[in-house]
């Protein structure tokens, strides 16, 4: 990877914040736009906004092609076996409660087991609490060990033949902790439940393929992946998605409307109800021609890279606690805290420095609740980010702490 010519197609690092270089290290909660982005998603606002599936004039036809044409790139892309597997959303949190509220809530009854685990994002815990307390289900989660893992032991305890329905996150927004989904979704599967992923943390990371995951829906956002915020992708199995009634109604969706029935449209488009998010899905095309120009296979070996190096450098500061597996089992993410300094604090004097991290419980208060904080600070690296920008951050701990234990 060249990282300097990738950082040149991101034009907003190319700015001072507080009179400092930006050092973007937010990438988790959502990535930087490289300019084939940008201007693919201009492209279309400028020469060809038109709505889709509807006019047969030439703007109409263009919008439609270039819509369905992303739609094939997202199949493409995770390795589903047909773009009627691929529903285009909203993002990673519109997925999941598509599947909880489509499936979960129609299939699930008293005595059903619905299991999650403790270092889920509240997407992927609260639409479960809310199927649980509709059907009846039991929400139940499996430990974590001492270092934030998953072991497949505790995963072969906790799943049963109650067991409907197991939801997980690929890899933690806090953790870092990359979970074995394929060997979980044969537990799962062993013991006639479905698979759902979280997969808003992996795709933009780590290649992903669908089908030999074997998982039966997989969500992911396409904003933490180069695209444009405010689309999404839920996948499922098609004999699955052919079973679920649609969530939302209106326009496009339908096949035929009556004055008192309706019937629906076949895969994807039952799902899709209105006008949808043609730009973000056009962007999201051109961010997956992005991705797989570099290789994510090469990104995953340069954010590795990164996180291992910035967990020796912050290890050796002496009072900073580093959450999470070790850098063999983590995807780019360091979640840490300094003692005695509240990790707002440490935010807010690292972007003096010009420095973007993140702080606060991460939409992950269960997981915040096991680590027996209230808060951490979270670096996050993506393709764009150097060994340079992990020195400036390390630096930057070093004037927090001591500005604070100086001050107090």
């Amino acid at each position: 990877m060249d990282i300097h010519s990738i950082r040149s197609q991101f034009p907003i690092l190319d700015q001072s914040v507080n009179d400092h270089p930006l050092v973007y290290l937010d990438s988790a909660a959502t990535s930087q736009k490289p300019t084939s982005v940008i201007n693919t998603v201009n492209q279309y606002y400028q020469e060809y906004n038109s709505n889709v599936h509807r006019g047969v004039h030439t703007l109409g036809t263009k919008a439609t092609d270039a819509y369905e044409a992303a739609r094939e790139k997202v199949r493409n892309f995770i390795h589903a076996k047909s773009t009627q597997e691929i529903i285009f959303t909203r993002g990673t949190t519109t997925a999941l409660n598509t599947v909880a509220a489509s499936y979960g809530r129609v299939n699930l009854k008293a005595g059903d087991e619905i299991v999650i685990s403790y270092m889920e994002h509240h997407s992927n815990i609260i639409p479960w609490q809310q199927v649980a307390k509709y059907t009846g289900a039991t929400l139940k989660y499996i430990p974590l060990t001492e270092d934030g893992t998953i072991s497949l032991e505790d995963v072969r305890n906790t799943i049963t033949n109650q067991t409907k329905i197991v939801s997980l996150t690929y890899i933690s927004n806090v953790l870092g902790t990359i979970n074995p989904i394929k060997e979980i979704t044969k537990i799962a599967h062993e013991h006639g439940a479905i698979m759902v992923v979280d997969g808003a943390q992996s795709t933009p990371h780590m290649k992903v393929d669908v089908t030999d995951l074997d998982c039966d829906f997989y969500a992911f956002s396409g904003h933490k992946m180069c695209g444009p915020t405010g689309m999404g992708v839920l996948y499922g199995k098609q004999h699955l998605l052919e079973q679920m009634e649609p969530i939302e109604f209106g326009g496009e969706m339908i096949d035929f409307v009556n004055l008192y029935d309706s019937t629906w449209k076949e895969l994807p488009w039952k799902f899709e109800a209105g006008t949808p998010i043609i730009a973000g899905a056009i962007g999201l095309g051109a961010a997956i021609d992005f991705l797989e120009t570099i290789g994510l296979d090469a990104i995953h070996k340069h954010e590795h890279e990164l996180v291992g190096y910035a967990m020796e450098k912050v290890s050796s500061i002496e009072g900073v606690t580093i959450y999470g597996p070790s850098a063999e089992n983590r995807a780019g993410v360091l979640t840490f805290n300094i003692e005695g300094v509240h990790p707002h604090d440490v935010a807010t004097v690292l972007d003096t420095e010009g420095i973007a991290v993140r702080a606060g419980h991460h939409c992950a208060q269960p997981l915040m609740k096991w680590l027996n904080v209230s808060a951490t600070a979270r670096a996050s690296f993506y393709l764009y980010n150097t060994k340079e920008d992990v020195d400036r951050f390390v630096e930057g701990l070093v004037i927090s702490k001591e500005f604070f234990h100086n001050v107090f």
